[in-house]
């Protein structure tokens, strides 16, 4: 058995079994087309060689990190202009993992840790994109002009050591599309929380300062290129100077943190607030967002110009005296923690149904994958209890700063009437009807429209304040 340092790249078909089961032959067939005239001169061009194929993937060894990322870009990029007219649900797309280390070669077939993660890697990948480990990323980050996205540290299966990931995925059409242009327009810095966890912010636009309180879930980068938030954020950061955080154990700030409850909620919300500088701003909440938003302005009154709320509550699930609710919030946890790493979305896609029914299959399969990416099974489902366990109506009479409340009227994941509730109890709350069943404010739906609308009034009545 001989022991090697080399670069391994993993790959697969996404959705292979769906593909092979609507037409198999014409899988097949352009499987081999483009393992002949695309794959496999691509690998031996970079040095490669492939140690083993399998139905719908393959593993190769690269000499260098270098040549695994160049062949494995030239290899997505032709792949998307190849099929670029079949229609999406048809598409073939691979998805590929690269790691480097020491491999233990026998008989042909390579083993050892380096190769499990590389094929970790690959399946927590999006279809058509990449997936490095940190390593990689650092041997190649000046050598390859293809941004990759730090997608922070990831827990894998069967891996005990949480692994730092950088994903690069290529263009997309018009209905799924990272618009790069936003995603370099931000600017993300770093803080450190009071007990020591180091939190993610960012910050764009001109105008009154609007900070976004946490809410489920996030990932200042993804989101922000994201087609379900991108376009809401980008147009909130047209009327305002938006600032944003990754709540503790999620997106780019630590993934693992020792306490997640709502008391550091609050904390970590006044360590952004004095990171970013702020004095007095408007606070924007969605979802539990609201509860923690109500929380921290009636503790600092003096920092809160405004409050606007959206799909909001006081009170979680676990405490609205519902039998149900409780239930509910318990299934919820055993889905979480048994599926929520999966690239399979079906697990995750329970919540992007109650979400957002009404929106396209591109900006639900985006949430099912902003959902994978931000956080671990373990913290989702401790999030998942925090929000469930959240009571600030005590708070929301003191409340002295104007706030407008927004819900839409067939919210499928927070009754309408806990954001009723959350207005009336609130002094001199507005409140807003929005159109439509979504949680989550979508790009070109009505509720976003009227919302815009109503912000940006809102905003106006501020300023002349």
């Amino acid at each position: 058995m001989e022991r090697r340092l080399c670069a391994i790249l993993a790959a697969d078909m996404a959705g292979y079994t769906r593909l092979m089961e609507r037409n198999e032959s014409d899988v097949l067939g352009r499987q081999k087309l483009y393992r002949r005239e695309l794959i496999d001169p691509a690998i031996a061009q970079a040095g490669g060689q492939i140690v083993k194929t399998t139905g719908d993937g393959m593993l190769t060894r690269f000499d260098t990190a270098q040549a695994a990322v160049r062949c494995a870009l030239e290899i997505q990029q032709a792949m998307q202009q190849r099929e670029a007219d079949t229609p999406r649900k048809e598409r073939i797309q691979y998805r590929i993992g690269i790691n480097i280390g020491d491999i233990l070669l026998e008989d042909g077939d390579i083993f050892g840790d380096g190769v499990n993660v590389a094929a970790r890697l690959e399946a927590i990948s999006e279809p058509g994109g990449i997936c490095i480990s940190d390593i990689v990323h650092q041997i190649t980050q000046d050598r390859v002009t293809e941004p990759f996205t730090d997608l922070g540290l990831q827990k894998v299966k069967n891996i005990t050591r949480p692994i730092r990931v950088w994903q690069w995925v290529p263009d997309r059409s018009r209905d799924n599309s990272p618009d790069t242009a936003r995603s370099q327009a931000q600017h993300v810095s770093f803080c450190i929380a009071g007990d020591g966890t180091q939190l993610a912010w960012a910050r764009i636009g001109k105008g009154p300062s609007v900070l976004k309180a946490p809410n489920w879930l996030n990932h200042l980068d993804y989101e922000w290129r994201s087609p379900v938030w991108g376009p809401f954020l980008e147009q909130m950061s047209h009327r305002c100077d938006l600032v944003r955080f990754d709540q503790r154990g999620n997106g780019l700030s630590d993934r693992d943190p020792a306490e997640i409850s709502e008391d550091a909620m609050i904390s970590d919300i006044g360590s952004i607030v004095e990171a970013a500088g702020l004095n007095r701003f408007v606070l924007f909440g969605i979802s539990q967002g609201c509860a923690f938003s109500v929380r921290y302005a009636a503790e600092n009154p003096e920092k809160i110009s405004g409050l606007v709320l959206v799909a909001g509550y006081l009170r979680g699930a676990l405490m609205r005296n519902s039998p149900e609710q409780s239930a509910l919030s318990e299934a919820t946890n055993v889905l979480i923690r048994e599926g929520w790493g999966s690239p399979n979305p079906a697990y995750r896609h329970l919540f992007t149904e109650s979400m957002m029914p009404d929106s396209t299959e591109a900006q639900k399969s985006s949430f099912d994958e902003l959902q994978r990416v931000s956080c671990s099974p373990d913290v989702a489902a401790r999030i998942n209890t925090m929000n469930a366990s959240v009571e600030v109506s005590d708070y929301a009479s003191r409340i002295q700063a104007p706030t407008l409340v927004l819900h839409s009227e067939g919210d499928r994941r927070v009754p309408v009437a806990e954001g009723r509730r959350m207005a009336a109890l609130i002094p001199g709350a507005r409140f807003v009807t929005l159109p439509g069943n979504n949680h989550a404010l979508i790009d070109g739906s009505p509720a976003l429209d009227l919302f815009l609308s109503e912000f940006s009034a809102f905003l106006a009545e501020i300023v002349e304040s």
